[in-house]
């Protein structure tokens, strides 16, 4: 069933149309940060995508030069992130959740929280040219909600190198540390994520579901396990004078 919704005022678009389900940041104006609204949406669009009985593949992309720059910073250094770091639980569990695929095109940039929906993905092809860094820990805080999903995909030196460093890391490393399925140039990444989605749709969709309930269960038990401690830590952090403070000279470089 194809569905062309007035996208006016939408920060996340989805594209209902055959097979493979199309979600799209398009949040330019904060580089796809993580903010309430587009939170929201995309939540909400990745349930309508599971919910059609037409869809065998979710595909999220981005509009712009960076797939995700995080938590939105302003909305944090002004109204906290009690209910900020739930919501973005919620999403890394619905995207595991899922009972058909959720693959991420990577074209560009993502930092911090942005990595735990790449994290939270079946499958993520990436433009070799793409970047990665849990700036976390220059801002005084630390990657807690999203460590739900990153730690069991990196390695245990990758993960200490990359959440304690802050540093900036290509798609060959997250390959090689596990975050990322494959790193392909740019001219090439449209045909491979078409061949891929393309060859993942032709799964029966009580196949897919339930090889993805066999995926996730360790991944969804660590995330309830998880959730109402890394919820709390993050708030708490996101709170905290040094990172209000970290925070706001960031905005105002």
């Amino acid at each position: 069933m194809a569905v062309t919704p007035d996208t006016t005022d939408e920060l996340v678009h989805l594209d209902l149309n055959g097979p493979v389900a199309v979600i799209t940041l398009d949040s330019p104006h904060n580089r796809n940060a993580l903010s309430r609204q587009l939170v929201t949406e995309l939540a909400t669009h990745l349930a309508a995508a599971d919910a059609d009985d037409e869809v065998r593949v979710v595909l999220l992309r981005s509009e712009g030069r960076v797939f995700c720059s995080g938590a939105d910073l302003s909305e944090a250094s002004a109204g906290g992130m009690e209910d900020g770091t739930r919501a973005i639980i919620g999403l890394q569990q619905a995207i595991v959740g899922a009972a058909k695929p959720v693959v991420v095109r990577l074209d560009g940039p993502v930092r911090a929280g942005g990595i735990g929906i790449v994290a939270a993905a079946d499958v993520v092809w990436a433009d070799e040219r793409a970047t990665f860094a849990f700036t976390e820990v220059k801002l005084g805080l630390t990657p807690a909600v999203i460590s739900l999903t990153v730690l069991p995909r990196l390695t245990s030196r990758a993960a200490a190198w990359t959440f304690l460093s802050g540093e900036t890391f290509d798609a060959a490393a997250a390959v090689a540390a596990g975050l990322v399925t494959r790193a392909v140039p740019a001219e090439e990444l449209d045909d491979v994520v078409a061949t891929g989605c393309a060859s993942l749709a032709t799964g029966a969709p009580q196949g897919l579901r339930e090889t993805k309930a066999l995926l996730g269960a360790d991944l969804l038990d660590r995330i309830e396990s998880g959730a109402e401690d890394m919820a709390s830590l993050s708030a708490r952090l996101f709170g905290s004078d040094a990172a209000r403070e970290a925070m706001t000279a960031f905005l105002s470089r």
